[in-house]
């Protein structure tokens, strides 16, 4: 199976996860949604990696992955906690073309700091996923 297949999966879960946030988040502080949801994420996970044997070689991880990892863990706790506030307050609509901002962000970071080219089609792209996102967010 190709990084497609698994991009176009984690799509399908991520539109998953913002309908079901948002029904779940409605009379729930969006902080306390955040922790319930990480909690449950925490245990699948571990649970995952544990039934396929690959928690064994976590002791040979080395410290600058672990620096990255703890950071990606971080980052990734801030943008739950603000998007479920997002999704309390706002329609699911225009929260999630918002919050897809982050390709672009993602592309540019890419090319700033991981050495990516940034060639005129990811350029238009990057700047059509933009437009579109502000256009469904606003309209």
């Amino acid at each position: 199976m190709t990084w497609v297949f698994w991009a176009l999966l984690s799509a399908l879960f991520a539109a998953a996860t913002a309908l079901l946030a948002k029904v779940g988040v409605s009379g729930v502080d969006s902080n306390l949604a955040t922790a319930i949801r990480t909690t449950v994420i925490l245990i699948f996970t571990w649970g995952i990696a544990i039934s396929l044997e690959k928690h064994n070689v976590i002791m040979d991880i080395g410290r600058r992955s672990w620096v990255f990892l703890i950071l990606s863990g971080m980052c990734t706790g801030l943008s739950w906690l603000c998007y479920f506030r997002a999704l309390q307050i706002g329609p699911a609509s225009s929260v999630a073309p918002v919050d897809k901002l982050s390709v672009v962000l993602v592309i540019l970071g890419a090319w700033l700091f991981l050495g990516e080219h940034l060639t005129p089609l990811k350029i238009g792209g990057a700047s059509l996923i933009t437009i579109g996102a502000v256009i469904i967010a606003f309209a």
